[in-house]
């Protein structure tokens, strides 16, 4: 990373290019669905469906299937049209169905009477024959049959382009009422999702199979149900678990050994489920279904929706634009905010909540893409997520690098658990201060060589700095030949006090030990004066932008230094002021009488500490 990225705007601008990064790739992946974030939707939607198929019994819809049963008893497939016909027949009469759909093709001639029964039962009865309409490019395009039906092309509506057809023979094609489309054009994993609303082919457009067949059962001034406001291809919901049909084999009706209620006034497909017929695709409900059974669904649905309990797919994109553009900005306005694990918990929260509205619109409906905010959040979570880790190791860096010149390890060991980044801060805090100094400093070094002088002064601050940080002190500055340290910032110490006391003890202690090698050298010994005072006191980093200073500025800080002074004149190394004896609990006080320290008003009691 470069050093610019470490300035504050520059980790802005930074988090919101990651931020609009991740709103244009879930744009994209919505606007142009790329390969495979659309398998991803329909996978999820998939599922979706197989969960929520419902499995109770459609009392509307009914399947004749001519299944392996029906032809060992009354012969291999084709059957003569004379047997077709009956079996129409017996399902309008005898077991009064509302309408047929035949989901069979008949492209060449048979014999003739039966032909002729089948032309006279789909030109007056509410029977609904299939045509294919063919979709890919062939070298040499399907035509067998002839395709009938279908209305001059509305260039408003939206429609499939065929490139052939496979249809029912002219003597049917010409006499029948109602034609509907029974071609389809799998996804590219070949699963059947879609069925086509329109379909154009030579300046007519054909309607879909299941629409066709309830439009050819309704009144003559009724609304079609085609579902036009889909679009070219409808998203099938497959609202019915495959259970949920009633399947009767054809040579049980042809015999009429079924309950005549059992299929009254309903809409029945006839079509074949034997595997010798080839009549099988593979759904998001199973790998291998009967394709009779995808039309039933598709009826079912249709019904649904002239019924009002379901509802034509809407684009949902609005919807999920707002919703990328409000999380992805809560995900940008928390993460500087929160450490990484809990970026990744709000990711995971977010996904879980998308998935569940996601898929709760997907199921009424909607047509957005569930991968889209998916992809957003994972380029967060490549993006965002290590830039502000990077960007909290960097800050913490800052941080130590900061209180390693002012504290002791295991104060700083406690920030960082404690994750106080805001620590340099200024605050107002409650503070006990300690001033130690060396007498006669000038004295002393005037007459030592300048190696002498520097060697002196470090040996002399290195007793006092080591037992403040040793009783976890924050060293404020050298002044000299002494320093300035204070506990209660940047950690609250409720044993402030007791701390600065057990430090100064310490420090007289260290002289004493630094005295007595000078004596054996015959070098003159040192005395070390040391004030401590109690109070409030402005602490944080009062520095400029050209040198960062932690500091410590209040009365306690002058008076302090005032003690630290006056103990020239008293006998006592360590002078306390009174509300630092106050707070002093584990060490015993000897009083030292009162003083007027030099800017005070008032007397003021002075202490001692005595030695352990």
């Amino acid at each position: 990373m470069t050093p610019w990225l470490s300035r504050p705007a520059a980790q802005h601008a930074m988090r919101l290019a990651l931020a609009l990064l991740a709103c244009l790739l879930a744009a994209w992946v919505e606007w142009q669905r790329p390969v495979l974030p659309t398998r991803l939707d329909e996978a999820l939607r998939d599922r979706l469906l197989q969960v929520s198929a419902d499995p109770a019994p459609d009392t509307r819809v009914a399947v004749i299937d001519i299944d392996e049963t029906s032809l060992r008893q009354l012969g291999p497939w084709p059957w003569p049209r004379q047997r077709m016909a009956d079996l129409l027949e017996i399902l309008l009469s005898h077991y009064q169905v509302r309408a047929i759909g035949v989901d069979i093709l008949f492209p060449e001639p048979a014999d003739p009477v039966g032909d002729a029964r089948l032309a006279m039962l789909a030109a007056h009865a509410p029977v609904t024959l299939a045509q294919i309409l063919d979709y890919p490019e062939r070298d040499t395009p399907l035509r067998q049959g002839a395709l009938a039906g279908g209305l001059p092309a509305d260039p408003a509506q939206p429609a499939l382009g065929a490139q052939g057809y496979l249809a029912n023979h002219a003597g049917l094609s010409a006499t029948a009422r109602c034609l509907g489309n029974i071609g389809y054009q799998p996804d590219a994993d070949g699963v059947l999702r879609r069925l086509p609303v329109l379909t154009r082919y030579q300046g007519r457009d054909y309607p879909m199979f299941a629409a066709t067949l309830i439009d050819c059962a309704r009144a003559a001034n009724a609304a079609s149900v085609l579902p036009l406001a889909a679009g070219a291809s409808w998203r099938s919901p497959y609202p019915r678990a495959w259970p949920a049909y009633t399947v009767a084999p054809a040579a049980e009706v042809l015999a009429q050994r079924l309950p005549a209620q059992l299929l009254a006034g309903r809409y029945v497909l006839v079509g074949s489920s034997s595997l010798s017929l080839g009549d099988h695709v593979s759904t998001p409900l199973a790998p291998l279904n009967a394709g009779v059974l995808v039309h039933a669904n598709a009826l079912s649905a249709l019904l649904d929706i002239q019924a009002g309990r379901g509802g034509l797919p809407w684009s949902g994109r609005a919807g999920l634009a707002a919703w990328v553009l409000l999380s992805v900005a809560l995900l940008a306005w928390a993460m500087p905010r929160v450490p990484a694990w809990g970026n990744i918990a709000g990711l995971a929260a977010l996904t879980a909540g998308w998935l569940a509205l996601g898929l709760w619109g997907a199921r009424h409906g909607a047509e957005w893409s569930l991968s889209a905010p998916l992809a957003a959040y994972l380029c967060l979570l490549a993006t965002a997520i290590p830039f502000e880790w990077w960007g909290a190791q960097q800050r913490n860096k800052r941080l130590l690098s900061t209180f390693s010149r002012y504290v002791g390890p295991s104060v700083l060991n406690e920030m960082v658990r404690r994750g106080l980044e805001d620590s340099l801060a200024p605050t107002q805090r409650e503070v006990t201060v300690l001033i130690a100094d060396m007498e006669g400093f000038t004295r002393t070094t005037a007459a030592l060589p300048l190696t002498d002088a520097a060697r002196l002064t470090r040996d002399f601050l290195q007793r006092l700095t080591g037992p403040v940080l040793a009783h976890s002190g924050t060293l404020d500055k050298y002044t000299g030949d002494g320093l300035v340290a204070f506990w209660g910032a940047p950690l609250p110490c409720p044993e402030q006090a007791d701390q600065a006391a057990a430090a100064a003890l310490d420090i007289v202690a260290a002289v004493a030990a630094l005295n007595q090698q000078r004596h054996a050298d015959g070098l003159p010994t040192l005395r070390v004066r040391i004030g401590i005072e109690s109070g409030l006191a402005l602490v944080g980093d009062l520095g400029t932008s050209f040198r960062s200073s932690y500091t410590a500025i209040g009365d306690c800080i002058n008076f302090a230094s005032r003690l630290e002074s006056a103990a020239r004149t008293l006998p006592a190394d360590i002078i306390i002021g009174a509300a630092a004896a106050q707070r002093i609990r584990a060490h015993t006080l000897r009083p030292l009488g009162s003083l007027q320290l030099r800017g005070a008003e008032v007397m003021m009691e002075v202490f001692t500490v005595e030695p352990r």
